[in-house]
């Protein structure tokens, strides 16, 4: 079901929900996959997670409250660092980004991908080196260029022809000779939601290799022979699935490689694939793991390498959601259950479209299930709804949870640590929830609540 604008009754009715979605034999029952690794049910049926349990967190942080399974998402960069020891993997900061998990992915070998001066800030004020950094951006402005530079930002992905003019600029007026990557517009449209989907021809990142503007910007790079050119940069969208997309956009990137050799005998040392990787929402999708990732592209490099007569670059890699999302889930306090005349029944939670736009913005599916305690009641396909004054403000289009669901109960989302605290807004004025990190039965705030006193610091009128 996809909200209609015009309201809750213009859109698709009825409750049977989608085919996928199977009827527990338990209610209780976890889907292993879509949770943390350190999450299972205690003793009273109640949530926990590293050994405490969701109460007791709600109790001392509120609700909502994303939940960070800080080993969980620890051993997501070592599981990403051990199969692909050979290349360097970046974290993609836009996903989630706030000094713990800078310093969390540091400390396990991992580089950083930014996108913006602000998660630039971030990475540097909690300690990222700097030459561990890649700063990517469509409309980098001279200041975050030159601050890039000042800082020695490992890598800057240059997106347009002004941005490399203005590098240019600033790091001969430095002296300095940072090292750049071409975006490429490889032409390929990943399997995803045409919004997340970033590699076609028809939108705004990167150069076109069909259009010819690829292999103009790595020449004009390469002739200024100002900025040292390492490499090439394709990404083909997110939540990916099917590496056949990899496939071609590595093939057509190579190609491009052997074009630059060809014109100017220069074979370039870097290729970064970008990131995308899928992960699990819900019991449809089965994504695949570090180890298959890495051999498939490994595979793909090599022989596409082998045709072309070129060396194999080092590959680069940028993993965000596959990393932090299954790491975080947010825990909701149910406010109403409304039965909607038999055709639906709506469990509304203290947030919503606040903490996670995804479900409104991109169609996204989520799982639940209630998190304070068991129930021996059937199961009941209900909605998760939010408090806000939309009717497309949906958490979880479809869930089976228990038919004696109540005002009280702690509802728990699995997979929000990527794209819903990093996108959260105020819209109606709700402060945005805090995130804690859990550990060894301990939990530490590491971004507080909003308050009411944030929201009208900001208000000078």
């Amino acid at each position: 079901m996809r909200a209609h604008e015009a309201g809750a009754l213009h859109g698709d009715i009825g409750s049977r929900g989608p085919a996928w979605l199977r009827t527990p034999v338990d209610v209780n029952d976890l889907v292993p996959q879509l949770w943390p690794r350190r999450v299972a049910r205690g003793a009273d049926g109640e949530l926990t997670v590293a050994g405490l349990d969701v109460r007791s967190i709600t109790a001392e942080f509120g609700t909502p409250v994303y939940v960070l399974d800080e080993d969980d998402l620890r051993s997501r960069c070592r599981d990403f660092r051990a199969a692909f020891p050979d290349e360097d993997v970046y974290y993609a900061g836009k996903a989630f980004l706030c000094r713990a998990v800078v310093r969390m992915i540091a400390e396990e070998g991992l580089f950083l991908d930014v996108c913006t001066g602000g998660e630039l800030a971030v990475a540097l004020a909690a300690g990222m080196p700097p030459e561990r950094i890649g700063f990517h951006g469509n409309n980098k402005s001279v200041a975050e260029l030159a601050r890039a530079l000042d800082a020695g930002v490992g890598r800057i992905i240059l997106d347009s022809f002004t941005e490399i003019d203005r590098l240019t600029a600033l790091a001969r007026d430095r002296g300095v000779r940072p090292g750049v990557l071409i975006r490429v517009t490889v032409g390929v449209e990943a399997h995803t939601h045409e919004f997340i989907a970033t590699a076609h021809e028809d939108q705004k990142f990167g150069f076109s290799l069909a259009g010819g503007a690829a292999i103009a910007a790595a020449l004009r790079v390469l002739d200024e022979d100002v900025l040292e050119l390492r490499g090439l940069h394709s990404h083909i969208g997110s939540q990916i699935f099917d590496a056949s997309g990899f496939e071609v956009s590595a093939r057509r990137v190579l190609g491009l490689q052997a074009q630059i050799r060809d014109a100017r005998g220069v074979e370039l040392p870097e290729l970064d694939l970008g990131g995308g990787f899928g992960i699990a929402y819900t019991t449809q999708d089965d994504p695949a793991t570090p180890q298959d990732l890495a051999k498939r592209l490994r595979k793909i490099v090599d022989g596409e390498c082998a045709a072309e007569q070129l060396a194999v670059p080092r590959l680069s890699i940028e993993p965000g959601r596959a990393i932090v999302g299954p790491a975080v889930f947010t825990v909701y306090e149910v406010g109403t259950v409304k039965d909607v005349d038999g055709i639906r029944t709506y469990v509304s939670v203290d947030g919503g479209m606040s903490d996670n736009i995804r479900t409104a913005l991109y169609d996204a599916s989520y799982s639940a299930t209630v998190a304070s305690r068991s129930s021996t009641a059937e199961p009941m396909l209900a909605r998760v709804v939010g408090k806000h004054c939309e009717s497309g403000d949906i958490v979880v289009k479809d869930e089976f949870l228990p038919a004696d669901v109540q005002p009280g109960d702690l509802v728990a989302v699995p997979g929000t640590g990527a794209y819903c605290r990093s996108m959260a807004s105020n819209y109606n004025h709700v402060p945005r929830p805090p995130v804690v990190a859990v550990r060894d039965g301990r939990a530490r705030l590491i971004v507080r609540r909003e308050t009411e006193a944030d929201l009208l610091a900001l208000d000078v009128g």
